[in-house]
């Protein structure tokens, strides 16, 4: 398995990233959907990682620069065929180790409450992230999970 940076508006990445809209808008209310279109995820801000095996898709992940000191996870997808395989904690392991090069203080993320929300909240708990309130422009939802994590 190998993780680079991609173009979210690749064919097999822009695939994956719809799916993972249609089961944020299925799953959550539209106004407590905080996924990113692929297009917004081309922004000089962001940061976006493919993981592949012998060239076939099986997740996704971004960093998000909120400001020199905090990043943000975005857009964690795993791909059907390839749950339950490793892929999103390599996934989030490599946004980690990269948010920690570029030096940041804290790193952290948003999803959803729902159960079927329940797996990414064990994953991030597993890596060190804490509840917390509100970050950069969310607000409260009952919704919304909020996590974070100091780094140094």
């Amino acid at each position: 398995m190998l993780i680079g940076t991609d173009d979210p508006l690749r064919a097999d990445v822009l695939q994956l990233l719809e799916d993972h809209l249609v089961d944020m808008y299925a799953t959550s209310p539209a106004e407590s959907v905080h996924a990113l279109d692929p297009t917004a995820l081309t922004g000089p801000e962001l940061t976006f990682w493919t993981l592949r095996e012998d060239g076939t898709l099986l997740g996704a992940a971004a960093l998000k620069e909120i400001d020199p000191t905090h990043g943000e996870v975005k857009s964690m997808r795993t791909a059907p065929a390839a749950r339950r395989r490793g892929v999103a904690g390599r996934l989030l392991d490599h946004v980690v180790a990269e948010a920690e090069a570029r030096g940041y203080q804290r790193l952290s993320l948003e999803t959803g409450t729902q159960d079927f929300f329940a797996p990414a909240r064990e994953l991030y708990r597993s890596r060190g992230f804490e509840s917390c309130g509100p970050f950069e422009g969310y607000v409260e939802d009952p919704h919304s999970a909020f996590f974070t994590r100091r780094l140094f």
